[in-house]
């Protein structure tokens, strides 16, 4: 089989595998997994997706997923940096993008650090695709103007993410917030985003986005965490909260009957 021109021998591409569905993946993403020798895959990434992999690749699994045992970070850096070094073709496969939570800046430069040529294809990421699934979108003239991606999830020693302050400039600026990896706190997002936005503000909770076994609920922030404890919901899941998610209701009501004359 003929190798790409852009995945040679003793390079890296950091390849998003998108939120799940694999019809899903971009065409480059495709082109680089089929061309990989040796792939190093998060656990979110689905075997359909490995399915492009060619016969005799090396596939090992690398796993990071909050609140379990993960792989190392510096370990997957020297992964790629021997294997590039050895003359392999390496995809290191992410789900969702590489760049929006997927620590691909890190490991974009060690690799470059090392001397090792590293490229990124970008993958459809979970926060817009979650939503899409449900038929709204994250930005809307009348109802948002903009979104704003943030982790749930704070590395240790950090304070992580200001939410009173970010409630307040959503509220003022209109802005759809898409939160990754804010199931486990969800009962202090939803405490500290309340200090400046409206207890009736729409939410979304989007499990397994785009995977046959997807399942959401739509509420609000002041039951934000009783619905997600009543409905059974955990990770991988993303919360949209904003005026957009209004829109899902709307889409479930009942169509109006046409009287015709």
């Amino acid at each position: 089989m003929h190798t790409p021109s852009e995945f040679l021998p003793g390079t890296v591409s950091l390849v998003g595998a998108g939120p799940g569905d694999p019809e899903l993946l971009t065409l480059k993403a495709v082109k680089a997994i089929s061309a990989a020798t040796v792939l190093l895959v998060d656990d979110l990434v689905s075997d359909a997706v490995l399915a492009h992999a060619k016969p005799g690749a090396r596939i090992v699994h690398v796993g990071k997923r909050g609140g379990c045992k993960s792989t190392p970070q510096a370990f997957i850096e020297k992964l790629m940096v021997m294997a590039a070094g050895e003359g392999e073709v390496v995809v290191r496969l992410k789900g969702g993008d590489p760049f929006i939570f997927g620590r691909g800046g890190e490991e974009v430069e060690a690799l470059r650090a090392a001397g090792i040529e590293v490229q990124v294809v970008n993958g459809i990421t979970a926060g817009l695709a979650g939503l899409t699934s449900l038929g709204v979108p994250l930005t809307h003239r009348e109802h948002a103007h903009g979104v704003v991606f943030v982790t749930g999830h704070a590395k240790p020693g950090d304070s992580g993410t200001d939410w009173p302050a970010l409630a307040a400039t959503a509220r003022d600026a209109k802005l759809t917030l898409v939160i990754y990896m804010g199931v486990s706190g969800s009962q202090q997002i939803q405490t500290e985003l309340l200090t400046g936005l409206p207890a009736h503000t729409p939410v979304a909770v989007i499990q397994h986005a785009t995977l046959p076994q997807q399942r959401h609920a739509v509420t609000t922030l002041g039951q934000l965490r009783a619905t997600i404890e009543h409905e059974g919901l955990g990770s991988p899941a993303v919360i949209v909260v904003g005026d957009v998610v209004s829109g899902i209701a709307a889409l479930q009501a009942p169509l109006p009957l046409v009287r015709t004359a």
